[in-house]
Order: C-alpha cells, then sequence, then structure tokens
C-alpha cells in the first residue's frame, strides 16, 4: 500500500549515501533526484524511501513517535542492516534483538538527521 515515505534531511548527498549504503544488499539506487528530493529504492513503480529538504525551507525535525520500519530477510540480515547503518554514521536506538518472543526481533537506530529506522523480521 506505500508508494514511498518522504523524510526530511539536511544534507541531500549524506542522506542519498547513507541510505544506498545501508541497502545495497537490496541493490538500492537513487531512482530519481530532482534536486531538492531524491527517491531511493530499486525501480519505479516500487516502494520508495524520499529523502528532502524540507518545502518550507525550515529545519528537518524527526517526528516523535515516527519510525521507519524495514524488513529484512532473517535475523542475520536485520544485524547487517543494523551493522552497515552505525558504520554510516547512525546512532544506535536499540541494539539487535528479540522484541516479542517468538515473534518479533528488531533492531533500531537513528540516521544522521535524527530519523528513526527499524530493521525488523516477524518470528
Amino acid at each position: 500500500m506505500i508508494g514511498y515515505t518522504t523524510i526530511g534531511v539536511n544534507d541531500m548527498e549524506r542522506a542519498k549515501a547513507f541510505y544506498t549504503g545501508v541497502f545495497e544488499s537490496k541493490n538500492a539506487k537513487v531512482v530519481i533526484d530532482s534536486g531538492r528530493i531524491a527517491f531511493i529504492g530499486t525501480e519505479r513503480g516500487q516502494p520508495m524511501l524520499a529523502v528532502c529538504e524540507p518545502y518550507d525551507k525550515e529545519d528537518p525535525t524527526p517526528g516523535n513517535g515516527v519510525m521507519l520500519a524495514f524488513p529484512a530477510d532473517d535475523k542475520a540480515h536485520a544485524d547487517a542492516l543494523y551493522a552497515k547503518a552505525i558504520e554510516l554514521g547512525a546512532t544506535c536506538d536499540g541494539p539487535p534483538g528479540q522484541r516479542i518472543p517468538d515473534r518479533f526481533y528488531g533492531a533500531y537506530a537513528r540516521d544522521p538527521d535524527g530519523n528513526k529506522m527499524c530493521f525488523y523480521v516477524f518470528g
């Protein structure tokens, strides 16, 4: 149901490098780049993440309670995505681990602009 999700960033080049780097295992690339907004994914017509400089030219701010959740293939892949994010400048917001026994495994980080993300697996 989601076509794309947009997050505000301070540095477009850093954001594009961060998200394409984190998801290089999924063959992520900048699909559309329009200057102040860029869409990152695998191809048009598939769900994408858009990074942008806010239209109102005000500072971007992460939303309280807002989080991007990215599915992983398995727990090892969630760990690898989390590690890659940290390597690329993210900060830990909850290390990888089983959150709900036998139901949910997640790893939480904040990107360089403070946007919260989770790499997860159900099970």
